[in-house]
This record gives structure tokens, sequence and C-alpha cells, in this order.
């Protein structure tokens, strides 16, 4: 990560980052891809989930944000 920073190779690279609306989930820290260059976080990338893979990134992120409550 350091060095996709520092050499700003714009890679793609799963990250946790602060969601806002993306994979519809807001207002919390989730690991998906990103890209990173000189500016750190560059991109949020948005791939096209199967509704299965959906509903399972939703049940995790609706796990997370019951044990912040």
């Amino acid at each position: 990560m350091v060095e996709a920073i520092l050499k700003d190779k714009k890679k793609i690279m799963p990250c946790a980052v602060f969601l806002q609306g993306e994979y519809g989930i807001n207002g919390l820290f989730v690991g998906v891809p990103c890209k990173l260059g000189s500016n750190g976080l560059e991109q949020i990338i948005e791939i096209k989930l199967t509704a299965e893979e959906q509903a399972a990134l939703q049940k995790s992120a609706d796990a997370v944000t019951e044990l912040v409550r």
C-alpha cells in the first residue's frame, strides 16, 4: 500500500475504506477494491456483485453495525 501511494502506482488493491453509498452501504468502514496513488485513496472500485454476493456483503456490514452499536 505504501509503495502504491509513494510511487503513484494507481494500483488496485483491497482496502478498508469509509463507504458513503458505495455497494449500498453508508457510514461504515468495509474492505473493498480501491485505487491507490499519490493522493492515497483515489477511487473506490465498485464491481458488479451477484445477488448472493451483495446479500453476503450486506449481512457482514449489518453484523459490524450491530457490534459498533
